[in-house]
Parts: C-alpha cells; sequence; structure tokens
C-alpha cells in the first residue's frame, strides 16, 4: 500500500513566522500510525518553495524525507499546485492532508481540486482513520460534538480535522536524519494568473479580527436564566428623525454609557 501526505507552510498565529502546519501535522501523524499497522509505504509531498525552513520541521515529526515540487514559473508567477500535485499522486491508495493552510485567505480547496483531477473520493474532516479490507473507515468531527462515521473504498483523498486524535511527537534527531529533496514540476499556470487583477494579489500573514463591542450585563443571573426562557423587550431606542450628527450623538452616548468608549 503506498500513502501520501500533503504538507503546506503554516503560520504562528502570534509572530507570523512560517512554521509547519497544524492541520498537516496531524495528518502526518495519523499517516504513520498507518503505515506502522499495514507496512505500508509513506511519501511526504509539498508544492513550493524547497528553501523554505519551515519545511525541515515536518522531517522533526516523523518524515524520513519531504518531497518538494517546485511549482514557481520562470517569470515570477505562482504555477497551480493542483495540476502537478495530481500528476505526482496517481497510483496512490490514500492521500492524507489536512483540511486547509493557515495562511490569511486560505480557501481550502485544494484537496478538492487534487481529488477531482484523480477522479477519487474525498471525506473531509476527519479525525481518526482505520483501513481495513481495501477500504477506509473514517469517522468524521461534526458541529456540537458530534461524530459519523463512513467508509470508503480505496484509493481515496482525506483531509484531516485540526481537532484529530493525533498528538505529533518533535524530535531534533530526527530533523537531523531528514532530508529535503526538490523536483522539478511542471509549472503549469493557470490561464486566470496572467489577469492583472489576479496578479495582484499579495500573500500576508492573517490580520485580527474585528471585535464587537459588547455592553457589560447588569442584571442578575436570575434575571438572565428569565430572558433565555421568555421574549421580552431588552430597551433601547430608535432614532428615525433628525440629522446624522444628532443619530451619531445618540450612539455617542450609548457607548459612554456602557463605558465602551474613553473620550
Amino acid at each position: 500500500m503506498k500513502i501520501a501526505v500533503l504538507v503546506s507552510v503554516g503560520r504562528h498565529p502570534v509572530s507570523g513566522v512560517a512554521r509547519y502546519s497544524r492541520n498537516d501535522a496531524a495528518a502526518l501523524t495519523l499517516a504513520l500510525s498507518l503505515v506502522k499497522m499495514h507496512k505500508a509505504t509513506l511519501d511526504v509531498l509539498h508544492a513550493g518553495d524547497p528553501s523554505n525552513p519551515a519545511l525541515q520541521e515536518y522531517l522533526a515529526l516523523g518524515a524520513r524525507s519531504v518531497e518538494v515540487l517546485e511549482t514557481r514559473a520562470s517569470d515570477g508567477v505562482q504555477a497551480d499546485a493542483a495540476s502537478p500535485l495530481a500528476a505526482r499522486l496517481r497510483g496512490y491508495d490514500l492521500v492524507l492532508t489536512g483540511t486547509r493552510a493557515e495562511g490569511a485567505f486560505d480557501s481550502g480547496v485544494l484537496p478538492y481540486r487534487v481529488a477531482a483531477a484523480l477522479d477519487m473520493p474525498l471525506v473531509g474532516a476527519a479525525v481518526d482513520v482505520t483501513l481495513r479490507d481495501g477500504c477506509a473507515e473514517v469517522r468524521q468531527f461534526m458541529p456540537k460534538g458530534l461524530r459519523r462515521r463512513v467508509e470508503v473504498r480505496l484509493p481515496a483523498l482525506i483531509a484531516v480535522h485540526p481537532l484529530a486524535n493525533a498528538t505529533p511527537t518533535y524530535a531534533y534527531a530526527r530533523l537531523r536524519e531528514g532530508t529535503i529533496r526538490p523536483v522539478a514540476a511542471s509549472t503549469v499556470v493557470n490561464a486566470d494568473a496572467t489577469n492583472p487583477d489576479n496578479l495582484a494579489w499579495t500573500t500576508r500573514p492573517v490580520t485580527a479580527k474585528p471585535v464587537r463591542l459588547a455592553a457589560a450585563e447588569k442584571r442578575s443571573g436570575h434575571a438572565r436564566m428569565l430572558s433565555a426562557t421568555t421574549t421580552e423587550s431588552r430597551g433601547g431606542s430608535v432614532v428615525i428623525e433628525g440629522s446624522s450628527v444628532e443619530k451619531a450623538q445618540v450612539i455617542l452616548a450609548y457607548l459612554r454609557e456602557h463605558q465602551l468608549v474613553d473620550y
């Protein structure tokens, strides 16, 4: 059995420094356990820049080597990663990856594009994987603590949820023993890549989400419990008449009353 893991470069949530992706690290940990149980072969693949130091951290997490498909075109345009990955992954029985990368605007559609190119089924939000009789039994993460078991016939692509039952182990000795292997990939650029509107996009660390201002709750616990079971008016005022300045003064007065602004 041949198993492949797709890994990406993540970002530290505070400093923004490039590091291994926690989602892909969980996928790698699950793959290592499957390789040990079924005596399969494992290949770890990345499409991007082989000189990125964050890729070496996957060696410390258990990968013997990381094969990097260089996908940057000669004119500096970032080539499509799905096409060379799909070409490299033909013939594999199981492909594991994270649900999405950890950049600012990553969409999480790469697993779907690779699965579509390979014409294989995809199972998302996996928390654990069991292989038997040419099939993979996947337990999926569902909202509100629910779980669901699905069975898919191999070959298949499985996207691992960040809350998967996997605890990566970091060992510096493995980092020193492993290797990063750059491989020249076919730099197939999307037709949309030549569009000037698409070339204007840049990659940057994720920005902090705006915090919604909320007035402090001054009611007693009993009153809050009653409001959860009954429909009642919470007060407030609706300002329709007046100029924009007068309406702004009403809003500013509310913010000052609840100490949401200090001016």
